[in-house]
């Protein structure tokens, strides 16, 4: 990992850092293939990605006025998925649990707070805005700006190195810093489409490597909280009941990120329970469960999860079809 003043591969590794980039530019490259692709309806029920909030994306100073540069991270959750991979496990989203089961916005919002505060030691007129994916922010377009990898066929971030199984975070500073610009990554996806044969509700377009939302096993377990009918196809997953990974799971380049990890399911002791439904429950026995709890203690029971999200009726509604 490289190494710039206060950040330090030692302080990043143990914030669970991969890789890092810099850059100076506030105009995403691929704003233009994004409002393509929302005015043709790809966005679905996604309506934070087509409302008022699309423009804002044109610019990072159309959110925040202050910006001149901005330091992007990539924070891994490759060790919870690699235990799942090992355990067959694929019925949550490795990223849901990879961050102790916290909620990664949480989480990621206090690393990088305790980097900006290293930071701010050496650069006291420093300030900052936190970017996680809430914010108005083309993220993706952001970490590429500053050379952490290109957008993969299946609309991912990949890096050369760590492949795509992390979650990305960023601060956006007032000032610029000491730090050479990275090199913009170029393609390395090649004429490889294992990602759009591998997914069982024909979700992505290899060609404009984009997503369409509304076939997507992510966006109907996820993001759709109340009763709806399920993407074509949905019923040939392998068990997805919260998010989906088979895109990434089948792509080259997560291949040896993997080899070099140890595999643990590693929960904080608040989210141990997590475990315990999701993974010692059947799948009847869950749908069960919930079934039985009413909206408020089936949301207690996940506070401060990203498993919180789909609600009680969005959970009932992804079992469609699945089998213990």
């Amino acid at each position: 990992m490289k190494e710039s003043g206060p950040l330090t591969a030692e302080f990043l590794s143990s914030l669970n850092v991969l890789d890092w980039g810099y850059t100076e530019e506030s105009i995403p490259k691929s704003f233009s293939a994004f409002s393509t692709w929302v005015e043709a309806g790809h966005a679905g029920p996604l309506s934070y990605l087509s409302d008022h909030r699309k423009d804002l994306r044109s610019d990072i100073r159309l959110v925040y006025p202050e910006f001149q540069s901005a330091v992007v991270f990539l924070f891994s959750y490759q060790e919870t998925k690699k235990w799942m991979l090992e355990n067959k496990r694929h019925e949550i989203a490795s990223y849901a649990l990879g961050f102790g089961g916290e909620d990664y916005h949480f989480a990621l919002k206090e690393r990088l707070k305790l980097i900006f505060d290293r930071l701010k030691e050496n650069y006291p007129d420093l300030e900052c805005s936190l970017s996680l994916d809430i914010q108005p922010i083309l993220e993706r377009d952001l970490a590429h700006r500053a050379g952490l990898g290109w957008f993969g066929k299946n609309s991912m971030l990949i890096n050369q190195k760590q492949g795509s199984y992390f979650i990305l975070g960023s601060l956006l500073l007032n000032k610029k810093l000491p730090i050479n610009l990275s090199t913009i990554d170029v393609d390395h996806c090649g004429q490889c489409s294992a990602c759009s044969d591998a997914c069982p509700t024909q979700a992505i377009d290899p060609i404009t490597r984009t997503l369409k939302a509304s076939q997507c096993i992510s966006t109907f377990t996820i993001e759709l909280m109340k009763e709806a009918d399920p993407p074509v196809g949905f019923e040939k997953s392998r068990g997805e009941i919260f998010g989906c990974d088979i895109c990434q799971d089948v792509c080259p380049w997560n291949r040896k990120p993997l080899l070099r990890v140890e595999a643990f399911l590693k929960l904080h002791e608040k989210f141990l329970h997590l475990k315990e439904l999701f993974y010692e429950l059947s799948k009847s026995e869950l749908k069960k469960v919930i079934s039985q709890e009413s909206n408020r203690s089936w949301k207690k029971r996940l506070l401060g999860s990203a498993l919180e999200r789909p609600g009680k009726q969005g959970w009932l509604k992804n079992f469609i079809g699945k089998k213990d």
